[in-house]
């Protein structure tokens, strides 16, 4: 059985041509999701096609970086792949497990795609950088309306109340308060 493997990163982007080019090489069945591919976490689409793909399937994405952008993400699904005996195919990129020059292939490919990843991160962060230099960039709103915790905190409110009230997880009561205690820096 062929197996579709399609992701994307945001979702603002779109999948139909991969998921076309996935029903042109002939999968039975397409999964796809859009989440980033930096990390296996979130990414339940793939966790159930692992769960269930099989000796003698094949696991057909359009390039290798669907699968993953970490060489090491993308080194154990390749191994966990060829553990239950299922090919691994890439319709764009000539990734092919049995032979020396095809799993060099596959290694360049998840470096290069891991590569790109980091890359297009650093970026981002010259650019928040240099935003923040112009006073143009100052980081996401708060959303956590920090006069109400204030009130809830001075009137005794247990932290566990206050996480239920406002609903805001623990973490977040623990943090306001600190910030609410520490003393106010000289400027």
């Amino acid at each position: 059985m062929k197996i579709g493997y399609a992701r994307c990163s945001s979702l603002s982007q779109n999948l139909d041509a991969q998921i076309e080019a996935l029903k042109g090489y002939g999968c039975d069945t397409i999964r796809s999701e859009k989440v980033s591919g930096t990390s296996l976490k979130g990414r339940s689409e793939l966790k159930t096609i692992l769960d269930f793909i099989h000796e003698g399937d094949e696991l057909v994405v359009t390039r290798i970086d669907r699968l993953g952008r970490s060489v090491l993400d993308v080194s154990n699904l390749v191994e966990e792949l060829t553990t239950k005996g299922v090919r691994l195919v890439a319709t764009e990129q000539p990734v092919f497990q049995d032979d020396a020059c095809g799993k060099m292939m596959l290694s360049l490919l998840s470096v290069f795609a891991e590569f790109e990843s980091n890359i297009r991160k650093e970026r981002q962060m010259e650019g928040i950088e240099l935003a923040k230099t112009r006073g143009v960039y100052r980081g996401r709103q708060k959303s956590i309306d920090r006069d109400r915790f204030k009130q809830l905190h001075d009137e005794g409110m247990r932290k566990c109340d206050i996480s239920r009230t406002m609903g805001i997880s623990r973490q977040s009561v623990y943090q306001l308060e600190k910030e609410l205690t520490a003393p106010l820096s000289a400027s």
